[in-house]
């Protein structure tokens, strides 16, 4: 757990300057029982929010919230490659939250690192469930609610990869790439209200994800970030944070960028 002391300070060192207003809102983040998902989550709770974890592994799922533990807390165990468990999942989190203001899509899988005329086709079909189809069921689920309530923020976690194509990671660039395409088709469908839709495209963060990708190809992404370093999950949690505040109220169909330098466009 990266949680915060008094003065604002992480274990890891990393201070938490800015205070977002976060008060009265009521969020759902996915694939939030660890890594990314877990230190947006915290930055949120810190912020006043109350917040849904939603994440496939419910053994996972349950040791995080017992961590987090608190009354703002709350938890469903659901696979977002299903649209009926989606919405079904939705329904039970306004149940428990009262309405869904905020919807950050950060559940992903980096599937195998080969060139494209070898990967398997199943693995190709899985990755796109999760990091592209998946982000659809969500926002389908949970956007009429925002419409009818005139009000939501949505941050959906793309990467760098889906902007400039990360040679053997075709089904990873590709579901990125659909992410931020997505991304952009919804807010332009929702812009005459109080919602704003916006996706990150970070460069690459040691997380679990690092199990799935091979070390030449963690070396090639660390080689592309002028930065010299991998971006900290608690530097992708602070900017979500803002994201989904009501202070962000013009910007919308955006994709913001935490790539270290790397990102040219």
């Amino acid at each position: 757990m990266l949680a915060y002391n008094k003065q604002g300070y992480n274990k890891r060192g990393y201070y938490s300057m800015n205070q977002i207003d976060l008060k009265g809102r009521r969020a759902v983040v996915t694939g939030a029982a660890q890594g990314i998902g877990l230190c947006i989550t915290q930055r949120l709770l810190a912020s006043g929010a109350q917040v849904c974890l939603w994440d496939q592994d419910a053994a996972l799922l349950e040791e995080t919230c017992q961590e987090l533990a608190g009354s703002s807390v709350f938890s469903r165990t659901v696979d977002v490659t299903d649209s009926d468990a989606v919405v079904g999942a939705a329904q039970q989190t306004v149940s428990d939250l009262g309405g869904i203001d905020i919807l950050v899509n950060n559940a992903g899988i980096a599937g195998p690192t080969v060139p494209s005329w070898e990967y398997p086709v199943p693995d190709w079909q899985n990755v796109i469930d999760v990091d592209l189809n998946a982000v659809y069921y969500c926002c389908r689920a949970v956007i009429p609610m925002m419409r009818e309530q005139d009000y939501g923020r949505v941050v959906n976690v793309a990467s760098i990869a889906g902007k400039e194509g990360n040679p053997n990671a075709a089904a990873y660039s590709a579901a990125k790439a659909g992410v931020i395409a997505l991304t952009k088709s919804i807010a332009k469908e929702t812009a005459d209200l109080n919602i704003a839709v916006n996706c990150i495209s970070p460069a690459a963060a040691k997380t679990r994800i690092f199990d799935q990708i091979s070390q030449q190809h963690i070396d090639y992404m660390l080689s592309k970030i002028p930065r010299g370093r991998f971006v900290l999950v608690e530097e992708i949690a602070a900017m979500v944070a803002w994201m989904v505040s009501e202070e962000n109220s013009f910007t919308t169909g955006a994709a913001f960028d935490l790539s270290g330098g790397r990102a040219t466009y």
